[in-house]
């Protein structure tokens, strides 16, 4: 399913293979947490802004608008319209960042509600047959999302209930994909590395899940209030232990930046709900540096948001127009800064994949970390 291509150090340049189509890699995925990009983008719109992988969230479609309201709709692309790959999440971060009064054992979580208050309980076995009732592309297994940093000994039990829950995600996922009734029965299953930041745990945990032999495998548990570095310094520590044979993803992450540094430790997959998020509050990425629309040095600015951009915002409208949009709350320009984000994201990966075609990543990378820095 992952064929890897070519290499330029640890970066690589691959392509994956799933029943929804092809995935060129290194990617960026799109968050649409609840089935919809934030900032009125719709499933067409992705497409001309180069989207390959849509990402939704399982805690939030199980709780609206259900997941058994999606399987009877015919499943997540048709609900939607989008007939492209669709990763979805565990639901574990969420049901450990946003739910109040949760329980955690061995057979899984307990908590209640953020939308309504309702009891919920959560397991490996549920958060599969929630993936399995949206059918998407790949699924994420449930795992612990704890905070750091967080006593070693926490840490290591919590690594330990993560594997367990993970055997029992493969296994039921393999029950539900044999299901005549099951919509996509050629789900995929991602595992989750997790460890805090504890080197040897989380080595050990990732030669542990490694021996699952799972369709892919994720870093997660970083992004989370750790430092720069020290995410750097774990993926260098985890990478040489991830199959090389398997898309590698690193959760939540994050700022061109840091997608740079992490496509050169080997990393293939990313997601980041700050290119959306920002562009709500008109901070845009440009490939000169960060440009804060809010400025009034921009209000009589006839340029496009970056020159030479070719999204739909800065083909058709200034900065000036956009600006305005914003300062007049209208919703437009809060939807032409999202798709402008969006599109930068989407063509950095692609510049990322012919940089490393070509064996001009290094170099690109030490050309845009200087940039990307500024402020316009």
């Amino acid at each position: 399913m992952f064929k890897l291509l070519t290499t330029e150090g640890r970066a690589r340049r691959g392509i994956f293979k799933t029943v929804h189509g092809d995935v060129q890699t290194p990617v960026f995925m799109n968050v649409g947490t609840s089935a919809a990009i934030k900032g009125a983008v719709s499933s067409l719109d992705l497409k001309e802004i180069g989207c390959q992988v849509e990402l939704s969230n399982t805690y939030h479609l199980h709780v609206r608008p259900s997941d058994d309201l999606i399987r009877d709709m015919g499943g997540l692309h048709k609900f939607m319209n989008w007939d492209r790959p669709i990763l979805t999440d565990s639901g574990g971060f969420q049901v450990f960042s946003l739910a109040s009064l949760r329980k955690i054992t061995e057979e899984g979580v307990s908590f209640q509600s953020h939308v309504d208050g309702r009891r919920i309980f959560m397991g490996p076995e549920e958060s599969m047959q929630i993936q399995s009732n949206l059918a998407s592309t790949i699924a994420m297994a449930f795992d612990e999302c704890i905070e750091n940093p967080s006593p070693y000994d926490y840490v290591k039990k919590s690594c330990d209930r993560t594997y367990r829950w993970l055997e029992r995600c493969k296994a039921e996922m393999e029950r539900l994909n044999s299901l005549p009734e099951t919509i996509n029965k050629k789900q995929m299953l991602f595992g989750i590395n997790q460890g805090g930041t504890y080197e040897d745990l989380r080595i050990e945990h990732m030669d542990k899940i490694a021996a699952l032999d799972l369709d892919g495998y994720a870093i997660g548990g970083l992004a989370v209030g750790e430092s720069a570095e020290e995410m750097y310094r774990i993926i260098d520590a985890v990478e040489p232990h991830m199959p090389k044979d398997k898309p590698r993803y690193l959760m939540g992450v994050g700022t061109p930046q840091n997608i740079l540094e992490a496509v050169e430790r080997g990393v293939d997959f990313f997601d980041c709900v700050i290119t959306s998020r920002n562009a709500r509050h008109a901070n845009l990425f440009t490939d000169v540096g960060v440009l804060n629309l809010n400025n009034n040095k921009f209000a009589r600015d006839d340029r496009p948001l970056q020159e030479g951009c070719q999204c739909p915002a800065c083909k058709n409208y200034s900065r000036a127009y956009i600006r305005h949009l914003i300062k007049a709350k209208e919703m437009l320009g809060m939807r032409l800064c999202v798709l402008h984000n969006l599109y930068f994201y989407n063509d950095l990966m692609a510049k990322i994949r012919a940089a490393i075609e070509t064996g001009g990543f290094a170099r690109m990378k030490a050309e845009m970390l200087p940039r990307l820095n500024r402020r316009v």
